[in-house]
């Protein structure tokens, strides 16, 4: 089995740095894996992503040193497996508002007698002959904190049994507090709800996540004891590489 490294180093108290590929390009996606980042998110919800184009993808990353993560569509037992089954050692589950949308998540990403994962695989035999015998503990699990609701429940989230972590989602956190995601840095309603979804996971022994704006920001919110945090994508990298070129161009 495949050692999921990311994973190990959250568990050690470190920051895991990752980027995100939405453009649905097997290329791109090959390129980011062998960056030098420790994990690569392929976003099934934002990005453009098919089926059969998710797997070229995972097939393209198999030789990077990143790990393979993604964030399936929605909270769903077949999609969640589907993912695993094709060589995911990552799983995150966007807009888990309650204990009972996390116990979903989770059971779904493992085998029995932990969760209830259908036994059987795809591509995921690669990893090797251990692979059901290690896969539960390689496997990381997270939420996505995204609501005022989450917030609420955030501690008993991150209390249920088989999920490992939360990733914020401060944009749908901004929003369901009637707040402009562009402006979320201005709310106070929106910091407290950060700084108590980090309390949240060190109460429980969990990883706190968030979705970062930029390098920057990435390191702005480790220091604000962030360990998941995904803080670049394909696209954004493309068009900021772009823009810096019509800048250097002159060209307005």
């Amino acid at each position: 089995m495949r050692i999921n490294t990311a994973k190990q180093k959250m568990l050690r108290g470190e920051v895991s740095y990752g980027y995100a590929i939405g453009l649905g390009s097997i290329v791109a996606a090959e390129a980011m894996a062998n960056c030098g980042i420790d994990h690569i998110l392929l976003d099934r919800q934002h990005g453009s992503w098919g089926e059969d184009s998710t797997i070229a993808a995972l097939i393209a990353m198999h030789g990077g040193t990143a790990i393979p993560m993604a964030r399936v569509s929605r909270n769903d037992y077949t999609m969640i497996g589907r993912l695993l089954d094709e060589g995911c050692m990552g799983i995150i589950v966007p807009m888990v508002h309650t204990p009972e949308d996390a116990k979903a998540a989770a059971d779904a990403c493992r085998l029995p007698p932990t969760g209830t994962r259908s036994w059987g695989w795809g591509r995921a035999a690669l990893f090797g002959a251990d692979y059901p015998d290690t896969v539960n503990d390689q496997i990381f699990v997270a939420v996505q904190i995204e609501s005022r609701q989450a917030v609420e429940n955030v501690e008993a989230i991150m209390a249920t049994p088989g999920v490992d972590g939360c990733w914020t989602g401060p944009g749908d956190m901004a929003l369901s507090m009637g707040v402009d995601p562009r402006r979320a840095g201005e709310s106070d309603e929106h910091a407290r709800a950060l700084e108590k979804i980090v309390q949240a996971c060190r109460n429980t022994g969990k990883i706190p996540g968030i979705a970062a704006g930029g390098i920057e920001d990435g390191k702005r919110r480790a220091a604000q004891g962030f360990q998941y945090i995904i803080c670049g994508s394909d696209s954004g990298f493309m068009m900021a590489g772009a823009r810096a070129g019509l800048q250097a161009l002159g060209v307005s």
